[in-house]
């Protein structure tokens, strides 16, 4: 069996429109019962706040079908300390996850100070941010993504955020999202699947597809985002597959790729129809 960690933005949707094509690969996967994962280095909102706006765009899921790196953030920090205590910078989903998790978001001597994405940043929150992690609260970024594509362009993210905190504290903060395995690994156990079983779908070189081959999963790159195919010569590493968009993919066809296994035990590098083999790129695995 195989399964499906999927980005969004640029993958099954750019802005407020769907890509052409990505409602059919999935329910395919509804349809055949492949378990699959929408991941989002968003913190702001809720699995049941992204799933909402999902079905909006015509998509048969439910927030069981979402991971955020909200969600990876808090399950983390509540292994490594149950019921601790954080400062936050970040939003309602964010907020939410740390609840749901055992944690308190306090104001006065936090264990943490954790950094998301959000509209309400402020010097202020900052100055009360670098003094807690002076005073020895543990800085945490949801993610290390510098910008946030907005309807009229772009804003900061949370990588630009926690970068202003790392300058002031000579501190170096911990993240969780894409691509530090810590998400990956966890979202991958959430479908219950081995890392050979496991199909990372993206658009963007430096995240999605970097975390799944750290991570051994097939990874797949499509070009309907942020990476053009000129894009790939500045990395060492590449994509097993590249395709224009989830709409030239199908399950069938991603399973006869990557699953059979040659007798060296990696798969056999040989196309389906509709994948033409110039589409399959990178080392054999």
């Amino acid at each position: 069996m195989f399964g499906y960690l999927i980005d969004m933005d640029g993958v099954i949707y750019r802005g407020h429109e769907l890509i052409p094509g990505a409602d059919r690969f999935i329910h395919e996967l509804r349809d055949e019962g492949v378990p699959f994962l929408f991941l989002t280095n968003n913190s702001q909102r809720t699995r049941r706040d992204v799933a909402t706006r999902l079905q909006r765009l015509g998509l048969a899921v439910e927030e069981e079908h979402v991971f955020t790196c909200a969600m990876a953030t808090a399950r983390f920090l509540a292994q490594q300390k149950p019921n601790g205590t954080a400062y936050v910078i970040g939003e309602g989903g964010l907020l939410t996850a740390l609840h749901n998790n055992g944690f308190a978001v306090v104001d006065r001597d936090p264990d943490y100070v954790v950094v998301g994405e959000g509209r309400t940043f402020s010097f202020e929150m900052a100055e009360h941010a670098l003094n807690l992690i002076r005073a020895g609260a543990k800085l945490v970024a949801t993610n290390l993504d510098p910008n946030c594509p907005t309807r009229d362009g772009m804003r900061p993210g949370c990588g630009a955020l926690v970068a202003l905190l790392e300058a002031a504290s000579g501190v170096r903060a911990f993240s969780v999202g894409k691509p530090s395995p810590v998400m990956i690994r966890a979202a991958r156990k959430e479908l219950g699947l081995s890392a050979s079983q496991t199909v990372m779908i993206g658009d963007t070189m430096d995240t999605d597809i970097l975390g799944g081959v750290q991570m051994g999963y097939h990874t797949v790159l499509v070009l309907s985002g942020t990476t053009s195919r000129d894009d790939l010569v500045r990395y060492a590493f590449r994509p097993d597959l590249i395709v224009e968009s989830i709409a030239d993919l199908r399950h069938a066809e991603l399973a006869a790729t990557f699953g059979p296994l040659s007798p060296s035990g990696g798969p056999i590098r040989k196309a389906g129809p509709g994948v033409p083999p110039h589409r399959l790129v990178g080392p054999t695995r």
